[in-house]
């Protein structure tokens, strides 16, 4: 049974539709540090924001899109992130994307994936009680 997904190689799928429109009505703008592809409207319609969008490269996940490529993409800015805009400064980090549901997903101390055992109490906890 045919699925409709085209397979990048990747083992990511992206539909055909998505394909054929992608290269049928957009112009590629840029391409990130993790190699996703952003795109605009060839021919913008009589619409009152031109359509944007980006082609994933390896996993389809938005919190894999950097800051800058996310407000191009959300129309805060008109101006198509370079890589000179993308500066960072000394106190920031490389993106991370969001890693909820994997294993290197944060666990704070007593969760039971990490071992269960907290710190014992240190006694300054009142707990409310009613009148």
């Amino acid at each position: 049974m045919y699925s409709g997904r085209h397979s990048t190689g990747k083992g990511v799928e992206m539909s055909i539709g998505t394909k054929l429109f992608t290269m049928l009505n957009g112009v590629q703008v840029g391409t990130d540090s993790q190699g996703n592809k952003y795109y605009r409207e060839k021919r913008p319609q009589q619409r009152a924001k031109e359509r944007r969008w980006v082609v994933y490269h390896g996993k389809v996940e938005a919190s894999l899109v950097p800051p800058a490529w996310h407000s191009w993409l959300h129309h805060t800015t008109e101006d198509v992130p370079s890589d000179d805009a993308v500066k960072q400064w000394h106190w920031q980090t490389e993106h991370v994307p969001n890693l909820t549901g994997t294993p290197n997903a944060y666990r704070p101390p007593g969760h039971l994936l990490k071992g269960g055992e907290r710190d014992a109490a240190t006694g300054d906890y009142e707990p409310w009680q009613p009148y």
